[in-house]
């Protein structure tokens, strides 16, 4: 399946001449650099049963994991504990609350990329993604609207 990379959370500031990611505003504790937001598959799956159910008590997340990923209860606690370290969730109490949204979290993952992959250029990851994806007309049409929207 074609993801479509307006879909991915990004966030844009036009900047001069220059359309660059841009960095958002999220500060968590304990939170150094952002290679602390790449996740696993594994742990990707789980941090999206917590934002589709999110406030849950903990011990109904052990039961939705053993449901849905076959984990025993120390597994779900062991990675609960792995993401509430990173600042993703906390478990306060019994309940897991979400601190960082998916959406958020997403953007950080998008502006790491293109920082890591492009030197922060996202001229350079579109005329990359280009190459080889054709962008539709839509596509064009709503990164065009982006650009206009952020020339200030």
């Amino acid at each position: 399946m074609r993801h479509n990379f307006l879909d991915w959370g990004l966030t844009f500031r036009f900047n001069g001449s220059k359309l660059k990611t841009w960095s958002t505003d999220v500060k968590l504790a304990g939170v150094t650099d952002m290679k602390d937001y790449k996740l696993g598959v594994m742990e990707t799956k789980f941090a999206c049963l917590i934002w589709s159910n999110a406030p849950i008590q903990s011990g109904e997340l052990v039961k939705l994991c053993e449901k849905e990923l076959d984990w025993k209860k120390s597994t779900t606690y062991t990675m609960l504990r792995r993401l509430c370290e990173r600042g993703i969730f906390q478990n306060t109490g019994g309940v897991v609350t979400v601190l960082l949204t998916q959406q958020d979290f997403q953007a950080l993952q998008s502006e790491q990329f293109i920082n890591e992959t492009f030197d922060g250029s996202l001229p350079q990851f579109l005329v990359t993604f280009a190459s080889r994806a054709k962008i539709t007309d839509s596509e064009i049409e709503a990164l065009q609207k982006i650009i206009n929207q952020h020339k200030g």
